[in-house]
């Protein structure tokens, strides 16, 4: 079986190679054959050791593909059903989903230490539990959720991560009022989803903030009123708020310098969205007068910040309606033996996703 392998923390280029083979196979697991995958920036992340992850590993933990087989105990899911990947999904009986915070589980980060696959030198990995740069992965039932005939394997590898972590990050964690000013820092994926989230809840003034040109462009493509880049931001600012600062700033980069700024671009009183995945020695500094002073609020959203099943079928009617836009996210396509190329594309800010197809 062929699958994308990172052999060492820290390596910037994954080997395809064809020994690798899914393990765990059993009582309640199912077998999912991958047809298309996209390339987010936590797999990056993991890749250089910003997101812990044991290595060596598979990266890749938003798939859509059908299921080969089911184990013991599996009553939901059958053979041939079409389903995306949750890489987090909810055990329903931890103190986090008893009190209806399903998206604070620790039921799959703790997959993460499991071996998902294996090859002739040894155990191997799946990032976040899965791994999806691969022909086929072995999951917990839970991570299968079963998609409609008319949703298309690439959209819904889409909503399995990025999309629902931007769209949740505006509607369910910060809730953005309607007729509100909204800033948006880091225009990928996931911050073009939030920029979607931000218009469907009516925000009149939407900013998109990126160093590329080709992402600002696109971001007004998606419901940005205005684009500008990090240098432009303070007059965006004083421009449209008469330097008060934005109802609503989303980070979505995942660095405490990017941080500080959205605090600082944020009104008093305002609220502060975290969303961008960072890494645990880089530390916002923040002093006790101005938390105090200025009131902000500061919300973290971990995956969209709700329940994600409902997420999952809240985007694809959206989707369906025609009131979001997944397929103008895919920007390129590659296949699997190509995904070095996908992670220069990420890199450089070329692509807003790349869908590896299988």
């Amino acid at each position: 079986m062929r699958a994308a392998v990172l052999h060492e923390t820290g390596q910037d280029k994954l080997e395809v190679l064809d020994d690798v083979e899914a393990v765990g196979f059993g009582p309640g697991k199912v077998r999912i054959r991958i047809r298309a995958t996209g390339l987010c920036h936590s797999d990056i992340s993991a890749m250089n050791g910003v997101l812990p992850q044991p290595a060596p590993f598979v990266p890749g933990h938003e798939g859509a593909g059908e299921i080969v087989d089911v184990g013991d105990g599996v009553g939901a899911l059958k053979q041939g059903d079409r389903v995306l990947l949750c890489w987090l999904p909810a055990c329903g009986v931890c103190p986090s989903c008893k009190r209806g915070q399903t998206e604070l589980c620790l039921a799959g980060f703790l997959n993460a230490g499991t071996p998902n696959f294996k090859r002739p030198g040894g155990d191997v990995f799946g990032f976040a539990g899965t791994g999806t740069f691969t022909e086929e992965v072995v999951v917990d039932a839970a991570c299968a959720v079963p998609i409609p005939d008319d949703v298309p394997f690439d959209i819904a590898a889409l909503i399995g991560c990025g999309v629902t972590t931007g769209l949740g990050a505006a509607i369910n964690t910060a809730d953005v009022e309607a007729g509100s000013s909204v800033a948006v820092i880091g225009c990928g994926g996931v911050g073009i989803s939030a920029i979607q989230g931000a218009r469907l809840k009516g925000a009149a003034q939407i900013v998109a903030v990126d160093p590329v040109a080709t992402r600002r462009e696109a971001a007004l493509r998606f419901g940005a009123t205005e684009a500008v880049s990090p240098d432009e931001l303070g007059d965006a600012k004083q421009r449209i708020t008469a330097g008060e600062g934005f109802d609503y700033v989303f980070e979505v980069v995942g660095k405490s310098a990017t941080a500080r700024t959205a605090y600082e671009t944020t009104r008093r009183g305002g609220t502060l969205c975290i969303v961008g995945a960072g890494a645990m020695d880089d530390f916002l500094q923040l002093n006790m007068f101005e938390l105090f002073f200025d009131e902000k609020r500061i919300l973290p959203s971990m995956y969209g910040g709700g329940d994600v099943l409902t997420s999952y079928e809240r985007a694809i009617a959206l989707w369906r309606a025609g009131r979001i836009d997944l397929e103008g996210l895919i920007t390129h396509r590659v296949p699997l033996a190509e995904i070095n190329d996908a992670l220069a594309q990420m890199r450089t800010g070329e692509a807003l996703r790349t869908c590896i197809e299988i």
